[in-house]
Order: structure tokens, then sequence, then C-alpha cells
């Protein structure tokens, strides 16, 4: 699998720093300890500044000499366009607009030191930059956790949050809660209730700090939320039948399928789509984190078959695809809150919304 991490030929190191666990790809830098914001910088090799510099461009100008017409090079100013540097190598990380504000590596940081006061409580768990640069992201464990079950069950709370430096959109923080024995990300947003929050780069430190309370406010309710419901579909009984129905209309691509399954037309539908429910089928039925009492035969695992599928079997082409796909709002993220929504339909009106026929 191939990774995007930036590599600071300045340093000679990768830029990602992760705490414990063996870091990306084996690349980066590998801690023993939480760090502190600073240090986080230090060891992602974020600490560069980034620089909103002017464009020019080459012209021709046609001016009149002795002896005929002479043709010139001369430099252009392009208006309202600037390129974003990096002020430790030069490196070229985008064009941006007059408007675009920059939001400096630090600044990330200082936007979940703000969450909980100073840093008090959050423990940063990993960081880095891809590319040359132009898109940093970060992670940070927040106190206290969600348990399910009798309490062996725990689910850690995380907030996760992305910006560029190349004017690709905004800063993008958001809630991701974590089951702890097989890291599944419990991508879910509840009614009327998003678990992320962008912020426009042309937003000050006032709309900043705000906007880190919003997050925090946001992880609480949402925690709460989870715990109750997690809890409660770890009590609701679901057979295999039930869990491989779930699976596939979780994971269904299109209305196509969808009517291809619900019309017994095996034929019609494509192997890509069967290997895909047969592997988060087998991940149900077989994986040891679905063996236990809170997973077993319940609600509760069916929601973590589709989940931890995303996470512990699909294969993705980087890091940062698998990144995209199960964080940043992209297929794994979409599917898994299209099965915590049928489990909650589940919940609420029971096993006829598997039924396929």
């Amino acid at each position: 699998m191939a990774h995007n991490l930036n590599f600071n030929s300045r340093t000679g190191k990768y830029s990602f720093f992760s705490v414990q666990e063996k870091a990306w790809h084996g690349l980066g830098q590998i801690v023993e300890d939480h760090p502190t914001s600073e240090e986080a910088i230090r060891h992602a090799g974020l600490d560069f500044e980034v620089i909103k510099s002017p464009l020019y461009t080459k012209g021709s100008g046609i001016v009149e000499a002795s002896g005929g017409i002479e043709i010139t090079d001369s430099e252009l100013s392009i208006p309202d366009y600037f390129a974003n540097i990096r002020n430790d190598n030069n490196a070229i990380l985008g064009v941006v607009g007059r408007d675009y504000h920059i939001v400096q590596n630090r600044e990330a940081f200082s936007f979940f030191d703000a969450i909980v006061g100073g840093g008090d409580g959050i423990l940063y768990e990993t960081a880095g930059a891809l590319g040359n640069g132009e898109r940093i992201f970060i992670t940070a464990k927040l106190p206290d956790y969600i348990r399910v079950g009798n309490g062996d069950d725990v689910v850690e709370k995380y907030i996760f949050l992305t910006t560029s430096h190349d004017g690709s959109g905004s800063i993008t923080a958001a809630f991701t809660p974590i089951r702890i024995v097989c890291q599944n990300t419990l991508n879910a947003s509840l009614r009327n209730m998003s678990n992320v929050v962008r912020i426009r780069h042309t937003s000050g430190a006032k709309q900043r700090l705000e906007d880190a309370h919003k997050v925090m406010g946001l992880a609480h309710k949402m925690s709460t939320e989870m715990e109750g419901i997690f809890n409660e579909w770890a009590k609701i009984k679901i057979n295999d039948s039930e869990v491989k129905n779930l699976i596939q209309l979780a994971l269904c691509p299109n209305k196509e399928t969808l009517k291809n399954l619900q019309n017994g037309n095996e034929d019609e539908i494509s192997t890509v789509f069967k290997n895909t429910v047969e592997d988060a089928f087998a991940y149900a039925m077989m994986s040891d984190t679905q063996q236990m009492e809170t997973t077993k035969g319940t609600l509760f695992g069916a929601y973590n078959a589709v989940t931890g599928y995303y996470q512990n079997v699909r294969n993705y082409k980087d890091g940062e695809a698998k990144l995209q796909s199960i964080v940043m709002g992209g297929t794994a993220q979409l599917k898994s809150q299209k099965a915590f929504e049928l489990c909650s339909s589940f919940a609420k009106d029971g096993g006829e919304i598997f039924n396929l026929n």
C-alpha cells in the first residue's frame, strides 16, 4: 500500500508521529507518551509556517530600438492571486485568492487546546502532513469513554481535524468514536446532528475559538446519546440472516442492485458486490471482536460488521484513501451511516426493516 506522507528533506524525516502504535507504514516518529501541542508539532514535522506570496508571470514587451523593433521579456503581476509557500523549504503548496486566510499549523493545534482549556485532558495521538505539506491532519483523544454492556466493550472518543494550505476546502473537525477492541471508527450522525464542523479559512481567531467550543459541545452530546443507543442495541437479538440482509442493504451501491436483491435476481448482481457482502458477513461471523457479549447475535454487532469491514478488511490504494473513506466523508462513512440508520429503524420497528422480499 502506497502512502502520501510528506518527506522533509531538510530534516530527513517523514512528517508524521503516533503514540506507541507503529507509525503509518513504519514511517514517521513513534513516541511513548502523549505530547503537548508544542511537542506534537515538532514530532509531526509541522513546525513550519506558510507565507502568502504575490504571483508573477512572464510577458513579452515590444519596444522601439535603434535599427527596428525589439522584443523583450517582462515580469507581470497577477492581481488578487497568491502562492502559499512553506518558509522552511520554499515548497509551493497551492494558489489562493486575496481573501484566503492562512491557518498556521500551530493555530490548528491551538484549536484543540481551546476545546478543553489549555490542553488539560486532551491527548494528541497522531499528526502529520501529506504531499508537500499542503494538507495536515491531527487526531486527539478526549477524556472518558463510551461504555457498552458491562463496561468491557469500550469506545474511545476522538476529535479529528484536517486543514489544507492549497485553497482546497475548509478546516474540518469531526467527532469520531473508535471501538478499542477492533479500532472500528463508529461513524454516525444522529438525527438532526452532524458529527462534523466546517470552518472557513476566512474566519478570524474569535470565530475559530467559538467553533472549538461548538465541537466540544457536539462531542459531549453525541457521546452521551451514542452510549444510550449502543447499550440498547447490545440487548437486541438479531439472527444471521438478518445480519446478512443488513449488510446487503447498507453496502448496496445503487437502486438497480437493490431491485435485483428484492426480486431474487442473483445472476444480475455484480460479482464485486457479492464478494464485498461475503467479506463483510465473514467478518461479522468470525472476527474475535464479534464474539463478545455485546456483539454476538446483537444489533450492535450487526452495526459493527459494517464499520469493521471498512476498517479492518477492505483494501485501499493508500493510507490517505483509507483516511478519506473512513473519516472524511468517503464511502466507508456513508455506508456506515446507512447501517446506523437501518439499525435505528430495526430497534424501533423490528426485523421487517431488513426484509428484502
